[in-house]
């Protein structure tokens, strides 16, 4: 069984009745108090416990072995993403995600907390007025009555000489702090996420344009097929590949139409909207994002990143948490006390002022260790959390290596499908001619029609892919929350 030993070394309790004597009785306490909140103060400076250090990371000297560190600042994702139909639809999802509605819920919750966790440092005052009558008959024939009157005002406050309190504030504001970063990256993410669906969708759109235009060409090489079969200048076989490919190509409008209305829900529910028609920029190519975004120094990162500093904060929570344990272990002051009036009478009531004021002392003796096994968690689950923190800069940093990477490629990999599509056009206009010419067969008009379309539709998935390289570098780095 848990035993405490309990020390009351201020307990008093008067009755003063000259009323001519309350001025100078309630001058005496209010000049007492201030003494004591003085001692208290100097008492409470003291501070049980170890203060947060980050953890050495040993970061190096550039973000990739290739990229030279450089000291800029992330342009703002407006400046960014330069689209104005974009720059609406961010705006739109910034106001009505419901994840971000969410987010702004929990920080208001956690604000709260933290604003506990500062009046637990302060005196807790209340008023109460009683009015009670007590009857007594002791042996059954001595009836007496005790009436009694109060008002008081009552205190109650536990000195934090050796900062629980304080410690428990500090982790409370560290878990605020998260609930805010908590939302920054939030808002980092559905920016990013609104933009990479925006550039699927104009991506899908030029595609579907890209497999209409192909659709008129087979329409055209059909029609040229027929007449050539009809003169007698071709088999059927040349008509009857012909329709083949143009029906081949047809069943890809639907399948494509089907995609596009599903990104369109898929983006509505990013903006925290029912479903529905999407604008977007007519040109997908239009698009015009920078060749390259200032990668900053290790260091920056994870200062840039949100995701970075709510792992710092927690680590700070766990810091302050091991200090509550620590502090549990050791005594406790409480100060009680009252101020007020009390008489059996309601118009003598103000004539008689009474005070009371004690001081509490209470220690844990035996527990079977228990508040020390607590201790003991809590360090286990700080060193914990500093492995977590060290395993999250090690992932940002990979993040932001393996968005570089993905950024160079997709340029060179969009230069060479640019190369690729010029030499299929060329050559599908040169099988065209020697066809017309007779030259050649339809079958090598449909080959060179075939190439032109995968590279075209290769083209644009480079396009689509350089742009979305983009935007998860500029996430990784941490911008585009502000």
């Amino acid at each position: 069984m848990k035993r405490f030993f309990y020390i009351s070394f201020i307990n008093i309790k008067r009755k003063i009745s000259p009323t001519k004597k309350l001025m100078d009785m309630l001058r005496r306490r209010v000049l007492e108090g201030i003494f004591l909140l003085f001692v208290v103060a100097g008492v409470s400076s003291c501070k049980v416990g170890k203060k947060y250090e980050r953890p050495d990371l040993n970061l190096p000297e550039t973000i990739e072995s290739t990229t030279e560190a450089s000291t800029d600042t992330l342009p703002n994702w407006k400046s960014l993403y330069n689209d104005t139909i974009l720059q609406g639809l961010i705006g739109i999802a910034v106001e009505n995600n419901k994840d971000m509605l969410i987010a702004a819920a929990k920080i208001k919750e956690m604000m709260a907390a933290k604003r506990v966790s500062f009046a637990n440092l302060l005196p807790v005052i209340d008023a109460r007025v009683t009015a009670q009558k007590e009857g007594l008959n002791y042996g059954g024939d001595n009836k007496t009555f005790d009436p009694e009157i109060n008002g008081k005002l009552l205190l109650s406050w536990e000195l934090d000489f050796l900062g629980n309190l304080r410690w428990a504030r500090e982790a409370d504001i560290a878990a605020y702090m998260q609930s805010v970063e908590a939302r920054n990256a939030l808002q980092l993410t559905i920016i990013a996420e609104v933009a990479a669906n925006y550039y699927e969708l104009c991506a899908l759109d030029r595609k579907l344009e890209i497999i209409r235009q192909t659709l008129d060409a087979r329409r055209e090489g059909v029609r040229l097929a027929k007449l050539r079969y009809e003169g007698g200048l071709t088999s059927e076989t040349s008509y009857q590949q012909a329709q083949v490919e143009l029906a081949r190509t047809e069943t890809l409008v639907p399948d494509l139409e089907q995609q596009i209305k599903i990104k369109e829900s898929d983006l509505s529910l990013l903006l925290g909207l029912y479903t529905q028609g999407i604008p977007r920029n007519s040109s997908f190519r239009s698009q015009d994002l920078p060749d390259s975004l200032p990668v900053g120094l290790p260091s920056s990162l994870l200062e840039r990143r949100p995701d970075m500093r709510q792992a710092e904060l927690k680590l700070r929570e766990a810091n302050a948490r091991v200090g509550v344990a620590n502090t549990n272990r050791f005594p406790k002051i409480r100060l009680t006390g009252n101020l007020g009036f009390e008489n059996d009478e309601v118009a003598r009531l103000l004539a008689s002022p009474a005070w009371f004021i004690a001081g509490d002392l209470l220690s844990p003796v035996f527990a079977m260790g228990k508040n020390r096994a607590l201790y003991q968690a809590e360090k286990a689950r700080y060193e914990q959390e500093v492995y977590e923190y060290q395993k999250s800069v090690l992932n940002a940093f990979k993040e932001v290596n393996n968005a570089i990477i993905n950024v160079r490629k997709m340029k060179e990999i969009k230069t060479a499908r640019a190369r690729l599509e010029d030499a299929a056009q060329t050559y599908m206009q040169l099988a065209y001619l020697q066809y017309i010419n007779g030259i050649t067969n339809y079958i090598d008009v449909l080959d060179a029609q075939r190439g032109l379309l995968d590279a075209q539709i290769g083209r644009n998935d480079a396009e689509l892919n350089e742009q979305l390289s983009i935007v998860s570098l500029y996430k990784a780095l941490g911008g585009g929350y502000e």
